[in-house]
């Protein structure tokens, strides 16, 4: 019977735990702060409160005197949650790399069921089509605001030697207009009909070796750098050239794989796409550049976030371990005062928050140095990885304030999971058997 006591209580404490722990890491700031407000009132003015900080005391007063457990407890908590936050700020990165590429008020027109550029092929007549809607924003001489592009990925050589796939983008004259942020920062822009390319500032650092001037091989001919070129986004991963002599250079004729185009406004949208998609000509999926890079952005989103959740859980495991040894130890080596302090009448209840207490108190430096070292190291690092395109996409990773509070959550989450059971140990042990200890 004492065993599946023994056995309810473990399962009973666990399900709370992991309520609490819910709770905690899935609430707002704002609320977390009033529950903290509304926890030092009770501090203050009730007795419990102030028997709670009573206790607390004794157990804080003891935290120098143990410094080789504390460490144990801040620096396992300090690496869940750098690692975590580290790898959480790899896909917030990308996915503000490809967010900040579309608009509301720009749509891409792509071959029906292509998810991709790459996978989309539009003839002459659907290119015409989509650039002469009425919704499509003009210029000043009344031309379209549309580029219709070509998107190929090809293979260059690293300065360390291995290739890696580069996107190279054909694109036309209106290009300029509808990518006002794309501004030359050297050389020139290309002249139409020559080989003559525009490198982005982010995929120039990754592949290396590459300036005006410079000359590359792409599909057996020689082209020329002529400019560099940032846009802020992901486009910075590209190179750029006139669309018909990429088309002809990798021979993919007249056709281009997607048409881009500026519209009168966003309410414009619907209209635009219902006028194309309803067309029997055409056989073509119409969306705002906005949705389409953010669909784009989902996969490593949700790979980063599952990683990120997936290896921070496991590693706070190990923290766990290590939080639950040293208050075992520290609760073990205060029974004696604890059971004095039952004695002489304090409730079970001061004793367990005390615990409490004192492990999110040594959880909060914990996890302000794991976020603090990740923002330090991480915090705009520049990588590269493979896109829906299998071409490079360069990024920057994004340690932003929501992702150290989630970092901050889970290290309370940890201490208050590590402080529990030690805490109720010592708030269940017998008065008589605690004045025994010594």
């Amino acid at each position: 019977m004492t065993a599946m006591r023994r056995l309810g209580f473990v399962l009973a404490t666990s399900l709370i735990s992991a309520i609490l722990v819910a709770l905690l890491i899935t609430s707002p700031i704002w609320l977390l702060l009033t529950c903290l407000g509304l926890f030092a009132v009770w501090m203050v003015l009730s007795r419990a409160g102030q028997q709670t900080w009573s206790v607390a005391q004794v157990g804080i007063a003891t935290i120098p005197a143990r410094p080789g457990s504390a460490a144990v407890i801040v620096v396992g908590i300090a690496g869940v949650v750098g690692v975590m936050v580290a790898l959480l700020a790899m896909g917030e990165g990308f996915e503000a790399t490809l967010r900040q590429t579309g608009t509301a008020d720009t749509a891409i027109v792509l071959q029906s069921g292509a998810r991709a550029e790459t996978s989309s092929t539009l003839n002459h007549e659907a290119v015409a089509v989509a650039m002469q809607a009425p919704q499509v924003l003009r210029n000043a001489q009344n031309q379209p605001i549309a580029s219709p592009e070509l998107l190929i990925v090809a293979s260059l050589p690293k300065q360390d030697g291995v290739n890696v796939n580069v996107s190279i983008r054909g694109i036309g004259p209106g290009a300029w207009e509808l990518r006002p942020n794309a501004k030359i920062i050297a050389g020139r822009r290309f002249e139409p009909g020559l080989r003559e390319l525009l490198v982005g500032q982010g995929i120039r650092g990754t592949v290396g070796g590459i300036d005006v001037g410079s000359s590359l091989t792409l599909s057996g001919q020689s082209w020329t750098v002529v400019g560099i070129f940032d846009s802020g986004d992901a486009y910075n991963s590209e190179f750029w050239a006139d669309t018909p002599v990429v088309a002809s250079a990798f021979r993919r004729q007249t056709d281009v794989t997607s048409v881009v185009v500026r519209l009168t406004d966003p309410a414009a949208f619907d209209a635009f796409k219902a006028g194309l998609t309803s067309d029997p000509r055409l056989k073509i999926d119409v969306t705002t550049t906005q949705q389409y890079y953010s669909q784009q952005s989902e996969g490593l989103r949700k790979m980063a976030r599952t990683l990120g959740l997936t290896v921070g859980a496991i590693m706070a495991v190990g923290a766990l371990f290590g939080a639950l040894n040293s208050m075992y130890a520290a609760v073990a080596g205060r029974a004696r005062e604890t059971a004095t302090l039952r004695a002489i009448g304090f409730r079970r209840a001061p004793v367990i928050v005390s615990v409490l207490i004192e492990t999110m108190l040594l959880a909060v430096p914990g996890g302000l140095l794991g976020a603090a070292i990740t923002w330090a190291i991480f915090d705009g690092y520049t990588a590269s990885t493979r896109g829906m395109n299998a071409s490079q996409i360069v990024f920057a990773f994004d340690v932003s304030p929501m992702l150290l509070l989630t970092g901050l959550k889970w290290a309370l989450a940890i201490g208050l999971i590590g402080g529990l059971f030690p805490a109720l140990r010592a708030a269940r042990m017998p008065v008589a058997t605690g004045l025994r200890e010594l």
